[in-house]
Formats: structure tokens, C-alpha cells, sequence
């Protein structure tokens, strides 16, 4: 399973980090989808950002649902509306995590 945190987690740290990209971040979100309907709801955005390190995964949800969910209804559908969420996690800079940055 690969780790995720956000830069700023630990500024001290001397590795090189790597930048996730759109399609890492797009199966880290998709395998989120907790009742198999192509569809996230805020309680799997919530997991989404708690596994991509946020410190804040339930306000980090309700923003990015609401950047995400250009149709208002509720849900972000992993069809149309799912790369507007991984533009929003590669925005906040979500990178891989080695093992200095998990101390």
C-alpha cells in the first residue's frame, strides 16, 4: 500500500518527493468508491483525504465536493465529475510519502 502526505507534513525532510500524477491520483480516488455505484459521496471523500495525508480530511472533503460537484447533485460521478476532483488533490500537491516524511 503506498503512503501519501501533503509537502508541508515535514518541511525538515531531506528526501525528494514525487509528485502524484493524474491517473496515481485518480485510482487512489476510485478505489474510494464504498458502495461500487461510480459515484463518491462526502463519507468517501473523507477517506479519499485521510489516506492522501490531509490533517483536515473533513474539510478537505466538503471543499473538494463542492469544486468537484458540478451538477449540484449531492455526489461526484466518477464518470464526468472525476477529473475535476483529482484536479483538485494534484492542486493541493498530495505526493508520495518515504519513510523520513512518515516520522
Amino acid at each position: 500500500m503506498l503512503d501519501f502526505v501533503r509537502p508541508s507534513y515535514n518541511m525538515n525532510c531531506p528526501c525528494s518527493h514525487i509528485p502524484l500524477t493524474d491517473e496515481q491520483l485518480t485510482k487512489v480516488i476510485k478505489k474510494y468508491d464504498s458502495n461500487g455505484d461510480r459515484y463518491l459521496n462526502k463519507e468517501d471523500l473523507k477517506e479519499v483525504f485521510r489516506q492522501l495525508g490531509s490533517t483536515a480530511p473533513i474539510w478537505r472533503a466538503a471543499r473538494a465536493h463542492h469544486h468537484a460537484d458540478k451538477n449540484g447533485d449531492g455526489r461526484i460521478d466518477m464518470t464526468v465529475e472525476l477529473d475535476q476532483q483529482v484536479k483538485y488533490a494534484r492542486k493541493h500537491g498530495y505526493i508520495l510519502a518515504s519513510a523520513c516524511c512518515k516520522k
